[in-house]
């Protein structure tokens, strides 16, 4: 495809719009060497400033990687975890998994986790809100950031209700098998609804980094809601994921 040296756009987003068409069909596929900044100069006539703002512009879409000293490369396609509703399935808990560590064993990958934080702390006001707390509850917190196959996937938060965290595993490096939520209902705190919130960001400098993005890549921030059997709420879940990582899947009846 030529340059319109003409047209109102950008001869730099020209070039992009070439490359970005052929990372699309596959002719540069996932793990592609593109073309040098030199190659792409002499192909379009243009200078290699030009050519290294078309490349800033396919790595600012997190289409494309640099790598100092070898070049521009495609970037690999993510693996996609399908965050659906039936992940909360207490048949998974009682086999000893977790939401996160069951839908990743499903994938062929492994799970694990970095534990940053346990303790007791002042909840944040917003936790305080959706747990209900009265002036100066505490809530027990558990701070992780979750891997498949050593691959950071998200960064994840849990509070709870520090009079219902005491005296379990909630508040010790290793909540058990089933995850956090089986302590929850070991406590008698049977799960029966959660809420779920979304939003859609840019991720933080920190967030970046600890999720190691490429680009300009997107964050999903969720804040889940899980409450028992008598309507108390019993866990506010913020976490935190790569929006180009995970798909969201919900399924409900229709409201009359």
């Amino acid at each position: 495809m030529p340059i319109d040296q003409s047209s109102d756009r950008a001869v730099y987003k020209q070039i992009a719009d070439i490359l970005r068409e052929a990372i699309k069909d596959g002719t540069y596929g996932p793990g592609a060497r593109l073309p040098s900044e030199n190659e792409l100069a002499k192909k379009y006539g243009v200078t290699r400033v030009t050519a290294r703002r078309a490349f800033a512009e396919l790595a600012a879409e997190g289409l494309t990687v640099s790598q100092h000293g070898r070049g521009v490369f495609v970037r690999s396609a993510p693996v996609i975890i399908r965050a659906s509703m039936n992940r909360f399935s207490r048949k998974r808990r009682q086999a000893g998994d977790g939401a996160f560590a069951s839908e990743v064993k499903r994938l062929g990958m492994t799970p694990s986790q970095k534990l940053v934080e346990v303790g007791e702390i002042e909840p944040p006001g917003f936790v305080a809100e959706l747990l209900r707390l009265g002036d100066g509850e505490k809530v027990a917190v558990r701070r992780r950031i979750m891997f498949a196959d050593d691959v950071p996937m998200q960064l994840a938060d849990s509070y709870f209700p520090a009079s219902l965290a005491a005296g379990t595993k909630l508040v010790e490096q290793d909540s058990g098998p089933g995850g956090s939520y089986a302590r929850v209902e070991d406590a008698g705190h049977m799960l029966a609804r959660f809420r779920e919130d979304l939003t859609a960001r840019m991720p933080t400098p920190e967030e970046a980094r600890t999720l190691q993005l490429a680009g300009a890549v997107p964050v999903v921030q969720l804040v889940r809601v899980a409450y028992d059997q008598n309507g108390q709420p019993v866990e506010v879940f913020d976490s935190v994921v790569a929006a180009d990582k995970y798909s969201f899947s919900y399924e409900f009846d229709a409201p009359e």
